[in-house]
């Protein structure tokens, strides 16, 4: 079945690992074979790549779009996920369905599955960052919280 993409003038794909870019007017393309090939709006550059979810999408675009050097980027796919899953073991069963695409050569796929990795991750760190500023609100009302009765008011002199 025919892919059919259109690209706005200036706008970059890969296909196959060759980057193209829209010299002209807005282009109309037909892929008629499989071809790997990623919209420059979903690319991630190695420099935006700063969470440990987005390195492992920069590995797997990597997998994905350079064919040549497939066995390198999965090693350290491999890798990623590993440290992601002992990091974070509420994404076991996600990372096993990314891994379980990554075997059968769905590459593509396994994308969309690391967007959901993405979204893991963006919720947890949501999370630590409402605690952390539950920690700090409380830090800053006086309140000692976990330190409560252990020799130390509020003005931050020692008692006792």
């Amino acid at each position: 079945m025919p892919l059919k993409m259109t690209l706005k003038p200036g706008e970059r794909i890969i296909v196959n690992g060759a980057v193209l870019e829209n010299g002209g007017h807005e282009a109309h393309l037909v892929f008629l074979n499989d071809a790997a090939f990623m919209r420059e709006k979903d690319i991630l550059t190695e420099v935006d790549a700063l969470t440990p979810a987005s390195r492992v999408y920069f590995a797997l675009q990597c997998v994905y779009i350079f064919p040549e050097r497939r066995d390198h980027y999965k090693a350290i796919l491999a890798d990623l996920l590993s440290d992601y899953v002992q990091a974070a073991p509420s994404a076991l069963e996600l990372i096993d369905r990314i891994q379980k695409l990554v075997e059968q050569g769905e590459y593509y796929q396994a994308l969309k599955a690391v967007r959901l990795l993405i979204a893991h991750e963006k919720e947890r760190l949501e999370h630590v960052s409402t605690t952390t500023e539950s920690v700090s609100d409380t830090a800053a009302s006086g309140q000692s919280g976990a330190n409560s009765g252990m020799g130390i008011d509020p003005s931050g002199e020692a008692s006792g």
